[in-house]
């Protein structure tokens, strides 16, 4: 297979606006966009492509809005004066979080076996680097207690995003009945307390395994510490250019026990970084160096 840049995943397809330019409440030219385009890429890797010209024009409009403001050129003033809290609001306005719980379900078996090979070789640790709502993290601390046949299996889950927003999300663990419906009622009835409004809470038990944190993979100084046994980055390697995925991916490398797996998304590869990563399962890697012994 040729290597070549992943095709657009279906979360990462942005809903367009289309509202014609004559119409728009504030004129947004190519200058603008390029300047958002940059900043975006600067602070957090992210590429976007021009396709997503009325997209970016749609979400920010609400931050000229909120900031009572007449033109992007006066709102791009204000991020690079370096207002904090609206470079937050930017970069979530800019983030798209669309997930669920056991979203690539082949992956789970996968990781459940591993984890249940290294039942003798003390605490294990996971990382999802992208944790959007909470979906995913959570999934991981279900399938850790199957693992183990127990609410507090020796696990230890850090889930990081850059969003905040959906950061509050994942923690609360809170989520409505059309959230879990692909969760079992086994599932359900004992991962879950429902609560007197319908929706379900995530139960203190798994709280216990799980730590969320705000994270930037581009920043030189990262909030985590391996070694872990798993790390989740799935669906977001498509967001960056091939250097800066290869950034990423080397910085990943030294945080992964020899015998640690790496997943990725199903419209990702990692054939430019094939001297640090092998592939292992249908879009699961490993160590290409590492060895792959039942213990560590």
């Amino acid at each position: 297979m040729k290597e070549s840049s992943p095709p657009p995943r279906q979360p990462l397809v942005f809903p367009q606006t289309n509202i014609p330019p004559a119409i728009r409440e504030f004129k947004f030219t190519q200058a603008d966009f390029e300047r958002i385009r940059k900043l975006i890429y600067d602070y957090a890797g992210i590429s976007l492509n021009d396709s997503k010209h009325d997209m970016v024009y749609g979400r920010l409009a609400k931050r000229l809005r909120a900031n009572n403001l007449n033109t992007f050129q006066e709102y791009l003033a204000l991020l690079e004066k370096g207002n904090e809290a609206e470079w937050e609001a930017f970069i979530n306005s800019l983030t798209t979080n669309l997930t669920s719980f056991f979203r690539e379900s082949h992956h789970f078996p996968i990781l459940l076996e591993h984890l249940r090979s290294q039942r003798n070789v003390g605490g294990l640790n996971i990382w999802c680097a992208a944790s959007s709502t909470g979906e995913e993290p959570w999934s991981l601390a279900i399938t850790a207690a199957e693992a183990f046949d127990q609410l507090r299996p020796p696990v230890k889950i850090v889930a990081t995003d850059l969003d905040t927003n959906v950061l509050k999300t994942a923690q609360a663990g809170v989520y409505s009945a059309d959230k879990v419906d692909k969760l079992t009622q086994q599932q359900l009835q004992r991962f879950f307390v429902k609560r007197p409004d319908g929706q379900f809470e995530v139960r203190a038990e798994l709280r216990e395994i799980m730590s969320f944190r705000r994270l930037n993979l581009v920043e030189p100084m990262w909030s985590v510490r391996g070694p872990f046994d798993a790390i989740f980055c799935r669906n977001v390697m498509i967001y960056f250019d091939r250097p800066t995925q290869l950034k990423i991916l080397q910085r990943f490398a030294p945080l992964l026990r020899p015998n640690g797996l790496l997943f990725v998304g199903h419209s990702e590869n990692l054939y430019h970084a094939a001297s640090l990563f092998r592939l292992r399962g249908k879009t699961v890697y490993e160590l290409e160096s590492g060895e792959r012994p039942v213990g560590r």
